[in-house]
């Protein structure tokens, strides 16, 4: 056998192809308002592809029977032929091994093997015109024959679906052509030494009749249900039979009788039909492998009796039954048909020449394919229940039907039907047939003036907008209009920006028109509903963007309507926060305004409407002002402050006193207007405060933030001569102060006049005025003798010219007496101060006498307490506490203690000692005669300087030893190895 497919017979691939194009040409997909074009890339395929099978077999063939991919046929007499289709190359030949003119009748292959563990048909049992029986089993080539079978012509198999097993048909239903139903068992093993037949029991359980005379079980089906309940189906010729019964749980293997006897008191349930065409066939389609089916199709005299199982039903397995009656052209005469197969939306009719395809939806006639006569006729039609192939052979062909994409179509029959939810189902992924769909469903709905469902399915077509829209402006539904345009306003990219504005524009104008009417009408509740659906609408974040950019024009829709109410919450919405409070302004809402004010915290609307506030309802405005805190720039809130303090009642004055006083005490703000603000409000409407103020904010002028002139100049024109005396003293014009102090209190005067304490005599300048004013204004000898006393700079003669002539001496006897012996007592100190400065003179002569002859004896053993080495070998000091150093070696301890400038000092002075160490060498050299005086003058004065610059060297680096002097004790807090150079040291240990 060689390659299984065939090429398409040429003459059929022609006409399909013509039929095909014929169908879809009818089919229109694409409307005329329709967004999609109506372009093919490429041909469709047809549904039913006719395949022709290469297989030329050597004898006629009989039977055929195919199952999950295994293909089994009777040839000539003897021979039955298997093949496993994914093997067609390697085929099994069996001989039956019957000599008589015995024929198979039918062949029967069971459907219990599963594919995807590539477990083929187990069984096959071959009915012989003899009435009797052969079993085989796919594991042996040895054909048994089931002797309790014989002499039942066997015309149709229930398989077991659910017990059935290699070994094991499990309990099966036969019927035959007496009208006789056996419930039999094959078990596949080899029987015992007196038991070789491999059917374990055969036994009738019902029998089925017509018109009182049994007739031929044409076709058997078992399904189970829920609960272990068992569906049985069995036809005759114009009889479909129904039991249904519970099977006890664990009892399945006992087989069905339990069902048939629970159906012996009733009659069975079942169909009739008055035609007879001498046999029936029915087929079931089964939606998914190893799954109960689903629909059915029952051929027999009047038509096909189609429809659908629902295993739910209590009584009854079959439900929307129907009727295909045969077309004109099935005469039952000489072309009745043969065979019938049921797919998911067809159901394919075999007659003697052809075969045609029907919808189950709609019964129309939606493919025929007509066989050539050099085939002979068609004898049968098989499907596939696993792989899903159809299969048709005659005498001399095999041929077999691919179905794809069979549900392509479906959707314009659902559609025509009305059915609009299944017609979307099948076009899901075909974005032009589903855009048919919805504007027929859209059309269907508006005629049956269901406008809402209208417009959401108009909203998702590709129709032109402006004929839907007008379509419903014109049957007068603003309701499904608004809906409509939400729906599309919800399907739009955000790219398209025009299309959102209008559709945004549009749907505000609709709201509003509706809330309006409403509003007249009296509606409150339809009216609060709209409403709530508008104010959603507005606050929509998916459409925030394009409300933000054209929220003029919704205001101004909103104004347009007087929706004041809304076109506040919009203004909310949009953070549009000045609008809000400037409509509660107007009327006169000034809390409702404060209150979107504090809520938002806007600085800049603080600054705005505060003044219009601030007017009538001065107190609540600074309480949000302090809850504001440093948010607030008080300088930019003096403005309104300043204006409605001048011209505001008792209560705006000290609200804002209150808010200056915040600003300054509790936020410590330094800025000079504000201090400046709060001073003029103290000295206009709270005196008692502005003294205090002034002494709190500091005595000198860097400490203060307010202005110094011009606080003198607003006390001045209100009288406060105690605060100018106190901005005279801040301003450190005493004089001023004191002159202006004195016209308001001596003691005041007084405590300025004590405040220059670095410049005695402009101290005592002030208090000689003090003492003109007593004696001349106040005319008081008591009190001018009291400032003698108070100022340790004033004499009684410095106040004596104030004094009239008039006065006498008595006034001032104890003060002249005071003074005479103030001056005696300062006489007798200086002399003592005199007697000792000359002894404290003599003694220090005399120890620099003693000084000048005072030595020490160094050993020659004595070593330098720097380097330990002998102290004699070079240049030493000697200090009196015992302690001796080499020149060299004191130099480098003194240098690293001594301050930057005495350190540039002692290296410019040994500079210049080397320098004159050069030139005294240089000088006892041989000279020129004419030299010889100036060289003798140099000599002296080179000699001068480098003792000069020894005595300098010496006061810097022996000034005090290093060990017992002042550089020892400024070094205690020094480390003793510098941190610079700690890791060098600290690697130089390890």
């Amino acid at each position: 056998m060689a390659s299984i497919l065939d090429e398409y017979e040429d003459s059929q691939n022609t006409r399909q192809h013509a039929q095909q194009h014929s169908r879809l040409s009818a089919a229109n997909i694409g409307i005329t308002h329709s967004g999609f074009v109506n372009v093919r890339l490429e041909e469709e395929k047809p549904i039913f592809n006719k395949q022709r099978i290469d297989f030329s077999p050597p004898e006629k063939i009989n039977h055929f029977a195919v199952c999950n991919n295994q293909l089994c046929m009777s040839l000539g007499k003897d021979t039955l032929l298997r093949i496993d289709l994914a093997k067609p190359d390697q085929p099994n030949q069996i001989e039956l091994g019957r000599k008589d003119d015995t024929k198979v009748y039918k062949l029967f292959l069971d459907p219990t093997g599963e594919s995807s563990l590539n477990i083929k048909a187990l069984h096959l049992l071959i009915s012989l015109t003899t009435s009797e029986c052969l079993y085989l089993n796919r594991n042996t080539q040895k054909v048994r024959s089931l002797s309790r079978w014989r002499g039942h012509l066997i015309e149709s198999v229930g398989w077991n679906k659910l017990l059935g097993s290699e070994t094991s048909t499990g309990p099966i239903l036969v019927g035959t052509s007496q009208g006789i139903i056996f419930e039999a068992e094959i078990s596949a093993t080899e029987g015992s030494l007196f038991n070789t037949n491999p059917d374990q029991y055969f036994r009738q359980v019902h029998s089925l009749e017509e018109d009182g005379k049994p007739a031929p079980v044409c076709c058997l089906e078992v399904e189970r249900g829920l609960e272990n309940k068992y569906f049985i189906i069995a036809t005759t010729r114009k009889r479909l039979f129904q039991f249904v019964g519970k099977v006890a749980e664990g009892s399945e293997q006992q087989g069905f009788s339990s069902i048939f006897t629970q159906n012996q008191d009733l009659l069975p349930s079942f169909q009739e039909f008055p035609a007879n065409m001498g046999y029936s066939e029915i087929t079931f389609y089964t939606s998914k492998l190893r799954s109960s089916p689903k629909a059915f199709a029952w051929m027999m005299g009047n038509g096909v009796l189609y429809g659908q199982l629902d295993y739910v039903r209590p009584d009854s397995l079959l439900s929307d039954v129907q009727v295909w009656e045969y077309t004109s052209d099935i005469d039952l005469s000489f072309n009745k048909p043969i065979s019938i197969v049921l797919t998911q939306f067809h159901f394919l009719l075999l007659l003697p020449d052809r075969v045609k395809a029907i919808c189950t939806l709609n019964g129309q006639v939606v493919y025929e394919d007509v066989f050539p006569d050099k085939f002979g006729t068609l004898k049968k039609m098989i499907k596939d229940p696993v792989g899903g192939l159809v299969w048709i052979y005659t005498e001399r062909a095999v041929f077999r039907y691919h179905i794809q994409r069979e549900a392509r179509d479906v959707w314009q029959m659902y559609m025509s039907m009305n059915k609009f939810d299944l017609a979307k189902e099948y076009c899901r992924d075909r974005p032009e047939c589903m855009d048919m769909v919805l504007a027929k469903e859209a059309e269907h709905c508006f005629q049956n003036k269901r406008y809402l469902e209208s417009a959401k399915c108009y909203a998702l077509t590709q129709n032109y907008f402006e004929e839907i829209a007008l379509k419903f402006i014109e049957a007068k539904q603003e309701e499904a209009l608004k809906e409509f345009l939400l729906k599309k306003l919800n399907n739009l990219k955000p790219s398209e920006r025009t299309q959102i504005t209008l559709l945004v524009t549009w749907l505000a104008e609709l709201y509003l028109n509706r809330l309006g009417q409403l509003e007249v009408d009296g509606n409150t509740a339809i009216f609060r509903e709209t409403q709530e659906e508008f104010r959603h609408f507005l606050s929509s974040s998916k459409h925030k963007e394009c409300l933000f950019n054209n929220r003029t024009t919704i205001y101004d829709l909103l104004a347009s309507h007087g929706n004041v109410d809304d076109m506040v919450y919009f203004s909310v919405i949009m953070q549009d926060y000045e609008r809000v409070i400037s409509h509660h302004c107007q009327h006169d809402d000034y809390s409702a305004a404060l209150d979107v004010l504090s809520k938002h915290c806007d600085e800049k609307l603080f600054y705005k409407f505060s003044p219009v506030l601030m007017q009538h309802i001065p107190k609540k405005v600074v309480d949000a002002w302090i809850q504001m805190g440093k948010r607030l720039d008080p300088k930019k809130l003096i403005p309104a402050l300043m204006n409605y303090s001048e011209m505001g009642s008792t209560q705006q004055i000290s609200e804002t006193i209150r808010y200056m006083e915040f600003c300054v005490y509790q936020l410590t703000v330094t800025e000079e207007a504000i201090h400046n603000y709060l001073l003029s409000l103290y000295a206009k409407y709270k005196p008692d405060s502005l003294l205090w103020y002034l002494e709190q904010a500091g005595t000198h002028a860097s400490e203060i933030h307010y202005d110094l002139k011009y606080a003198l100049r607003l006390c001045a024109e209100h009288g406060y001569l105690q605060a100018c005396v106190l901005v005279y003293k801040i301003m450190e014009l005493y004089e001023e102060a004191v002159d202006l102090a004195l016209q308001v209190d001596v003691d005041l005067a007084k405590s300025c006049a004590d405040l220059p304490e670095d410049d005695e005599e402009l101290r005592k300048k002030l208090w000689l005025k003090i003492a003109r004013h007593v004696v001349q204004e106040e005319k008081d000898v008591k009190k001018a003798m009291n400032c003698l006393s108070s100022c340790n700079l004033l004499k009684i003669e410095d106040i004596l010219p104030f004094f009239p002539d008039f006065v006498t001496i008595d006034h001032f006897k104890e003060a002249i007496c005071s003074s005479l012996e103030e001056y005696n007592q300062h006489i007798e100190e200086l002399k003592q101060e005199m007697e000792e400065a000359t002894e404290s003179a003599k003694r220090i002569r005399e120890d620099i006498q003693e000084m000048r002859n005072k030595y020490g004896v160094v050993e020659s053993q004595e070593k330098c307490a720097g380097c330990d080495f002998p102290l004699l070998n070079r240049p030493f000091y000697l200090f009196l506490c015992g302690h001796m150093f080499h020149y060299d070696c004191l130099l480098q301890e003194v240098t690293p203690h001594l301050s930057a400038y005495k350190q540039s000092r002692l290296e410019e002075l040994q500079k210049k000692l080397a320098a004159a160490t050069q030139s005294s060498k240089s000088r006892h050299r041989p000279a020129p005669k004419e030299d010889g005086d100036s060289s003798s003058l140099g000599k002296g004065s080179a000699g001068v300087s480098r003792e000069q610059i020894k005595s300098d060297i010496d006061d810097i680096i022996a000034c005090e030893c290093v060990y017992c002097g002042e550089l020892m004790i400024k070094s205690i807090d020094k480390p003793f190895i510098d941190p610079q150079k700690f890791e060098e040291e600290k690697s130089s240990w390890l």
